[in-house]
């Protein structure tokens, strides 16, 4: 039987982007006021056997066991904010893989893609401490459309962390949890999406970090970060107007690898019609995160209020791409398994194939199980998971419960985001919700 297949604590997805040079879109810069229509880009799972990344050696425990693993790991390492650009970003634990096309001429880069980061950063040349990737280091010295940015100008001055440097260009420091690094120059370039419905759409002077001192923890099959969060620097505020603050994405079942969805912005994202709830986003510490307000979690008709020590009630949890488990305080995750233990007492109780989870049952599928549905409350917002939400088969016969306790942030993960389009307004300041077949989109 197909099991699941996770890896490094996401379900990693590939952007394969076709490019039409003659027959390119260009977007102007946030500043200018050109609109276009919306578009969408291809996706890819990240453990399809299409993605660079597939490993078949590994059982489908030890790649629970890794997922479990980064969702905890990731959870710490959010919460320490350093002053730093991307400072937040878990190094290889972003949940997409973004196939992107940068300079004049276009050099093709893949890069994790993550809700949880904002700097576009890729390894450069000259480097003087770079760590191995697949492909060639990006050369901005061949590329006509690099510009270094100058110290003190508007766009360094608005990325986080940046200094001065030599011949007074604007470089950026960022330091990871786990002791990954990336140092490098502040810069603006043309930066090309393709697109499933439109032509391939150009950003012209994206501002970009050129990585010139990296390592740690990153893969070789890729190169650097590609951040979706709510900053400044973030591909989503960097297309501004063109897409209105607005993108979407459809997360297939773990079971369709073989199939893709698309990654949606601007008019293409919009989140409505029947079945669809929207929650508000509430303003964090950071622009980065998109916090939500979790009011309560429902097991079958037991409601469970959220409460927990130390937690604000608003913007309480960050719904993050890049984190595979729901995650969430440990005083209320616990009176939530509670009510899943107590809702499938006949089936068999099993110790845990994989570190990091609790829960976990004799079963050949999660549908098996018959667990009693569960429902997110959010504010203004039930969203009600399906058993592929809230249990994953962790071998032929073991399921196990997808949400998991933290010490840290709460997080709601990817897998509670499958066959949901989930769609953010940044304008509209919401999140959206809606029971899709992925695989249709």
């Amino acid at each position: 039987m197909a099991t699941l297949l996770l890896y490094r604590g996401c379900v990693l997805l590939l952007l394969f982007i076709n490019v039409c040079v003659s027959n390119t879109k260009i977007l102007m810069s946030k500043a200018e006021e050109e609109a276009v229509e919306g578009f969408s880009v291809e996706l890819i799972h990240r453990d399809s056997p299409k993605s660079p990344f597939y490993d078949p050696s590994l059982t489908p425990a030890q790649r629970i066991s890794n997922a479990a693993r980064r969702s905890a790991d990731r959870a710490k390492r959010l919460v320490k904010r350093p002053n730093a650009a991307e400072g937040n970003i878990v190094a290889n634990g972003g949940e997409y893989l973004l196939e992107y096309w940068l300079g004049t001429p276009k050099v093709k880069i893949l890069g994790i893609a993550d809700t949880g980061s904002d700097l576009i950063w890729t390894q450069c040349t000259p480097c003087s401490e770079c760590y191995n990737q697949t492909a060639p280091l990006f050369d901005p010295s061949k590329s006509t459309s690099f510009n270094q940015l100058p110290c003190g100008s508007d766009s360094c001055v608005a990325v986080q962390g940046t200094s001065c440097g030599d011949n007074s260009h604007c470089q950026y420091q960022a330091r990871y949890g786990d002791g990954s690094f990336t140092n490098g120059d502040v810069a603006t370039e043309t930066l090309t999406l393709g697109s499933t419905t439109e032509s391939p759409v150009a950003l012209r002077n994206a501002t970009i970090g050129c990585g010139h001192n990296n390592d740690g923890t990153f893969d070789e099959r890729g190169s650097g970060i590609v951040g979706l969060g709510g900053g400044f620097a973030s591909l989503i505020t960097q297309l501004g107007p063109s897409i209105g603050g607005k993108f979407s994405y459809c997360l297939l079942p773990l079971s369709n690898t073989e199939e893709s969805s698309k990654l949606n912005f601007g008019s293409n994202a919009v989140v409505s019609g029947s079945g669809a709830v929207s929650t508000p986003l509430v303003d964090g510490e950071t622009d980065t995160f998109y916090f939500l307000t979790l009011e309560a979690v429902s097991v079958g008709n037991n409601r469970i209020e959220f409460s927990s020590a130390g937690q604000q009630v608003g913007g309480n949890i960050i719904i993050d791409s890049g984190t595979t488990l729901t995650l969430l305080p440990t005083d209320f995750y616990s009176r939530v398994e509670d009510a899943v233990v107590e809702a499938v007492s006949a089936a068999e109780r099993i110790g845990s194939p994989v570190s990091g989870l609790s829960l976990c049952y004799a079963a050949s599928s999660p549908a098996a199980l018959q667990a009693p549905p569960l429902t997110v409350h959010f504010d203004g917002a039930d969203v009600k998971l399906s058993a592929n939400n809230t249990f994953v088969l962790a071998s032929d016969n073991e399921v196990c419960f997808t949400f998991a306790s933290s010490q840290n942030l709460a997080i709601y993960g990817n897998l509670a985001q499958m066959d949901f389009l989930v769609g953010y307004d940044r304008q509209a300041k919401t999140v959206s919700f809606k029971p899709t077949n992925c695989a249709n989109q």
